[in-house]
C-alpha cells in the first residue's frame, strides 16, 4: 500500500516544472535527473528500487515536537519514475510504543511497530521510516539487521505490531 498522495508545495512546484519537458518529448532519463536534481539537500535515501520500477523512499525536515519530544514530523519523498509524492507524515520514537502516523485520501493509518523485533516484508517501509526519523544514524540500514542496537537503545523488541485504521468521511 502506498502512502499519502498529497503532493506538498514542493511536489507541485516539481509537478510544474516537469510538465513543459513533456511538450516537449523528454525522456524518461532526462525525467529521472531531473528529479534527482530537485532533491532536498536535507534528503536522507532510506531505499532504492531499480527494477522492475524505479523507486527511491527518502525521509528529510526532521523536527521534534515541540510539547512532546518523542514525536517527530517529517517530510516523505517518493519518487517514482513517473511521479513525485511528498507527504507529510509522524512517528513517535518512545520505547513503550513506538508507532508511524500516515494518511492517504482514504483513511489515517496508526501502525504500531516493534522496533528489532521480527518483522514483516509488509512493514518494512515502516521500520525504514522510523529508524530514519527517531535514529537517525541508522536511516537506511536494513531493519531487520537492528535487534541489537535497539535493545541497547532501550527497546524491548517484544512489541506487537498492529494497525489500526480511521476512515475519514467522504467529501
Amino acid at each position: 500500500m502506498r502512502a499519502v498522495r498529497w503532493i506538498s508545495s514542493l511536489g507541485l512546484i516539481a509537478a510544474a516544472a516537469f510538465q513543459p519537458a513533456f511538450a516537449e518529448g523528454m525522456d524518461r532519463e532526462q525525467l529521472l535527473e531531473q528529479m534527482k536534481a530537485m532533491r532536498p539537500v536535507d534528503l536522507v535515501v532510506l531505499d532504492q528500487t531499480d527494477s522492475p520500477q524505479e523507486y527511491t523512499l527518502g525521509i528529510f525536515a526532521v523536527s521534534a515536537d515541540a510539547v512532546d519530544p518523542e514525536m517527530r514530523r517529517f517530510k516523505l519523498w517518493q519518487e517514482y519514475a513517473d511521479n513525485l509524492v511528498i507527504p507529510t507524515e509522524t512517528v513517535n520514537c518512545s520505547r513503550e510504543e513506538p508507532l508511524r502516523v500516515t494518511r492517504d485520501t482514504e483513511a489515517i493509518y496508526v501502525r504500531k511497530l516493534n522496533p528489532g523485533g521480527p518483522m514483516h516484508a509488509s512493514t518494512r517501509e515502516d521500520h525504514l521510516v522510523w529508524w530514519g526519523a527517531c535514529h537517525p544514524d541508522f536511516a537506511g540500514q536494513d531493519p531487520a539487521g537492528l535487534s541489537d542496537k535497539a535493545r541497547e537503545l532501550g527497546y524491548s523488541t517484544q512489541l506487537i505490531e498492529s494497525q489500526e485504521v480511521l476512515r475519514l468521511p467522504a467529501p
